[in-house]
């Protein structure tokens, strides 16, 4: 199913940081790293028109392929080719350390999730965009929606965020099984409860609709700090430990835990508004599920990115930077409407999907949802936990949750 790959931003985060940590650990330089280059070393554009290899670990040319097309064509001058490569998020930092390390950088661009993000980082193997090139991106913050402001915060300056969308949590149910969705955490463990196996999530460290639910519970649950999930969410590891009770087991990925709602071996199931949207697009669950959310509901957000490995030439750079300017021109944004998966998907104000190409505004018409415009309008946005707190709360998960029903 080839539009469901956006869980890739999160897929094993934790396998992120062991190749981080195999690569010399966190903070650990690579041996040819080198400082930014001075904004008056990179040309305007380039002396010649350069090819750029694109490495995408986040399935994110899926919403980005058109823009990057677009700006071929409308730049010859600046870009006669672009080459693209598809990896595991965890094969990043590796790849691009064996490349510095040789003095041969041939990773032009990385488009990425926070996960990607971090061990970049971690490493140091990206050029740090933000301030040094601010000059390129005029009014950057001003121009993002203000909670994909707050994840462009997250990228410390080494990337520039492209895509957003609120993600969830949400509840996806067959509303001939379940006439009354529950409205609360309470509610769905009573229901889960009264339905013994009806309910499932997948496992969080492979499922970007079961790390939205994992993320967004210590909002719903009023724990003590939902950005600390070692010593905040005493109410969220309880309450997912009583609620597991009722589960038979954690599939590997989401795309099982539609296939059982369309099946019927499940009745509902933790969804975003991507995964809601997408999968009935494709077929996958049919038209008739419905969605409904939990009081008191906090959006948790998530964020895709485009980062510059160190070493590229500056006519690379410059090449990149110019790109990356382009993909954030409201024109260019609405593609991000895509066939749903990242719903909405733009992360600049003022791109409405009257903007969109035909195809995306028919796709959204027949398969979004009315209400998810009054919801994301309505209720508060927080970011996603940072790369580092996720494998923490990945690994109190596996160990106290998740421990004997997670299936491969």
């Amino acid at each position: 199913m080839r539009r469901m790959r956006h869980t890739r931003i999160v897929v094993s985060i934790a396998g992120v940081s062991m190749v981080a940590a195999a690569c010399g650990g966190p903070g650990a330089p690579s041996s040819t790293a080198t400082s930014a280059k001075s904004p008056a070393s990179v040309p305007a554009k380039p002396a010649h028109p350069v090819t750029l290899n694109i490495l995408d670990i986040a399935g994110n040319l899926q919403l980005t392929k058109g823009m990057i097309q677009n700006f071929i064509k409308a730049h010859p001058d600046i870009v006669n080719n672009v080459t693209y490569t598809s990896a595991p998020a965890p094969s990043m930092a590796g790849k691009l350390q064996a490349q510095q390390q040789a003095g041969q950088v041939q990773t032009d661009l990385v488009l990425t999730g926070t996960d990607g993000l971090s061990a970049g980082i971690a490493n140091n193997l990206l050029t740090s965009l933000l301030p040094t090139y601010s000059a390129r991106f005029p009014n950057l913050m001003a121009n993002y929606l203000a909670p994909a402001a707050a994840m462009e915060q997250l990228a410390q300056g080494y990337g520039i965020e492209l895509v957003y969308y609120p993600s969830g949590p949400l509840l996806e149910y067959n509303p001939q099984k379940v006439p009354n969705p529950p409205s609360t955490p309470q509610e769905l463990l009573s229901w889960a409860q009264a339905h013994p196996g009806k309910f499932q999530y997948a496992d969080p460290t492979n499922s970007g609709p079961g790390r939205t639910l994992l993320m967004g519970l210590p909002y719903l649950l009023g724990d003590s700090n939902p950005k600390d999930p070692t010593n905040g969410w005493t109410k969220t590891w309880s309450y997912l430990q009583q609620l597991g009770k009722y589960i038979s087991y954690y599939p590997s990925g989401t795309t099982e835990t539609m296939r059982n709602l369309a099946s019927g071996s499940v009745d509902m199931i933790a969804t975003t508004t991507g995964w809601d949207i997408n999968p009935r697009v494709l077929g996958t669950v049919p038209n008739n599920v419905k969605v409904s959310l939990m009081q008191p509901m906090h959006w948790v957000t998530d964020a895709q990115y485009a980062v510059v490995p160190k070493g590229v030439s500056s006519d690379v750079l410059s090449a990149d930077l110019d790109l990356i300017q382009w993909m954030l021109q409201p024109s260019q944004q609405a593609i991000a409407y895509d066939d749903g998966y990242f719903y909405p998907g733009p992360a600049v104000s003022g791109v409405s999907l009257s903007m969109a190409p035909q195809h995306s505004q028919q796709v959204i018409a027949q398969y979004g949802r009315p209400e998810y415009s009054s919801w994301i309008s309505q209720y508060p946005k927080e970011t996603s936990l940072p790369a580092p707190e996720q494998v923490k709360a990945f690994d109190i998960w596996d160990r106290s949750v998740g421990s004997g029903k997670s299936k491969a």
